[in-house]
């Protein structure tokens, strides 16, 4: 009788390096293959980026609470997040559905308005795609295609000793907004009669329904002068991307609790549940903000810029991936997002 090895234990990227483990590229324009936000492919002038990612019913998505609209907005913004991570432009989608029999013409609809919007906003072409029948609910399946000039595309594999490392925008706050949605899921479930208290959540809410990728940190990157020496979007959790990170360029790093940038209504929110919001920043994960690593000497460029928190460095490479809490008391990371794999 054969082992079995149960998917639980090897999670979604120890699944991806066992089952990619093998493949070698041929093709002397895939410049990297497996590994990154995206595939970079030369294609002459410029380098041409590819990400594909696919939102579940069920699993990535509850449609008792998530409007199709915001969802074929979201499912667009999950891809484009993907080609900012590399510091380019993205330019085209293909959006791939399978759907049961349960929706409406003017379900499908609604959900293409939301992708409409994204591509209208971000200035991406909708170019292709597939539709076909679905079983057990709404798949969808998006691919997006960007740009990047050959001197600016940042890996995750570029950051050196002592580069700090710097995230956009604000963190936790999707995660809050789903708490806060599942809570009222199951109110509703006990009660339909029972209205739905959203009253002041409107900013965690949006980031959960209506997240927007950060095309234009890129911008404001490029404005200042600063190119990053390694990045990725925050998909799944600050403390699941910044040991990506680490791993990639082969170091440890130092995180400080106290810088983690945590907006006010998702740090109330987070008490009313009885959580730690510098824990649902580390591990909350869907906030689609950008962690990168600049050069020391970039500093004084970012240092009292807004749109940035300075919120650790890299180590050396015989070192681990640690936090120093608000004592001043330092433990070591370990990844605790989303496991797709995971038995509830």
């Amino acid at each position: 009788m054969s082992n079995r090895t149960e998917l639980e234990k090897l999670g979604e990227f120890g699944l991806i390096d066992r089952i990619t483990n093998g493949f070698e590229n041929t093709q002397p324009s895939t410049v990297k293959g497996i590994g990154d936000d995206a595939a970079v492919i030369d294609s002459g002038d410029k380098y041409t980026l590819i990400s594909t990612d696919m939102l579940v019913e069920g699993i990535h998505f509850n449609l008792m609470y998530v409007p199709l609209k915001h969802l074929g907005y979201k499912a667009v913004m999950v891809n484009l997040s993907d080609i900012y991570a590399m510091n380019g432009d993205a330019t085209q989608i293909t959006v791939s559905i399978a759907i049961s029999n349960r929706f409406s013409l003017e379900a499908v609809e609604e959900l293409y308005k939301g992708i409409r919007t994204a591509c209208e906003l971000y200035k991406v072409d909708l170019i292709g795609g597939d539709t076909t029948s679905s079983s057990s609910g709404l798949v969808i399946s998006i691919t997006a295609i960007g740009e990047v000039n050959k001197d600016e595309i940042v890996y995750r594999t570029g950051a050196s000793e002592n580069d700090l490392l710097v995230v956009s925008g604000n963190l936790g706050a999707a995660y809050m907004g789903l708490q806060v949605l599942e809570r009222e899921k199951e109110v509703y479930k006990d009660n339909p009669e029972m209205q739905p208290q959203l009253e002041g959540f409107d900013y965690i809410l949006e980031r959960q329904l209506k997240p927007e990728a950060r095309k234009d940190i890129i911008h404001f990157l490029k404005d200042l002068g600063v190119k990053p020496t390694s990045m990725i979007d925050i998909s799944d959790g600050l403390a699941s991307e910044v040991l990506h990170l680490a791993k990639a360029s082969g170091l440890g790093a130092t995180l400080y609790e106290e810088k983690i940038p945590v907006d006010q209504e998702t740090f109330d929110t987070a008490r009313t549940f009885n959580l730690v919001p510098s824990t649902c920043a580390l591990n909350g994960g869907e906030d689609y903000e950008l962690l990168f690593s600049i050069k020391q000497t970039d500093f004084d460029k970012i240092k009292d810029n807004s749109h940035f928190s300075i919120i650790g460095h890299f180590n050396d490479k015989n070192s681990s991936v640690n936090i120093v809490d608000r004592g001043g008391v330092s433990q070591e990371i370990t990844a605790q997002g989303w496991n797709h794999f995971k038995e509830d």
